[in-house]
């Protein structure tokens, strides 16, 4: 398979359970296990993270449950996705702006047991989007979600990823997860090459 995604855009990944909807973002990632062989290249602005560890290659995942530290409160739990070169007191600056940005600074200094799902969920997405990674990678993240609340988070993913300009690419078993300007990509029954506007990030794999 073959697939460009241009940045502030989404590639919608849909396939049935085991076709390797999941073991791509893992490709992309750097999380594949040294026993998995694949064979290809993977480029980010045209620069090749193929052989980056997955600390390196600047790509954000987020996933189907929230992950956030127990021990934590709200604003630590953001702050833990700042750089290092930041200080305490910057990254407690930027994480409590961050809730302000997001109107839900009255719960920074909350558990995250203390907090909503929906909540939640938002933290564990704006977390994710402060390491201010070029490609962010959405693994079914909609799919534990009731209908009223995979609704309102959906479209706040979605706003976040296109007004921080980042390419995202997701998998879904759900038609109605994917975004209307977004490329539907029907694998393995489509066809094996995809290209959108730009070239953001780029894949070209061999064997997955």
């Amino acid at each position: 398979m073959s697939f460009r995604v241009e940045k502030g855009h989404v590639l919608s990944v849909m396939g049935p359970s085991g076709c390797g909807k999941s073991t791509l973002l893992s490709a992309i990632a750097g999380h594949l296990s040294p026993e998995f062989c694949c064979e290809g290249s993977i480029q980010v602005n045209n620069q090749s993270i193929h052989s980056l560890p997955a600390e390196k290659r600047e790509v954000g995942i987020l996933f189907q449950d929230d992950l956030l530290f127990p021990h934590l409160n709200v604003w630590q739990n953001l702050a833990f996705g700042l750089p290092d070169t930041m200080s305490a007191s910057e990254k407690k600056e930027r994480a409590l702006a961050t809730l302000a940005e997001i109107e839900l600074q009255d719960i920074a200094f909350k558990a995250p047991d203390q907090i909503s799902g929906g909540q939640r969920a938002r933290i564990s997405l704006m977390r994710t989007l402060l390491s201010h990674p070029k490609v962010i990678l959405l693994d079914e993240p909609f799919s534990k979600l009731d209908k009223p609340l995979r609704k309102s988070f959906r479209a706040f993913v979605f706003k976040q990823i296109k007004n921080r300009n980042i390419a995202a690419v997701m998998v879904t078993h759900d038609e109605d997860d994917v975004p209307v300007e977004s490329t539907l990509f029907h694998w393995p029954d489509a066809e094996s090459e995809i290209n959108t506007m730009g070239d953001t990030i780029t894949t070209e794999k061999n064997n997955a």
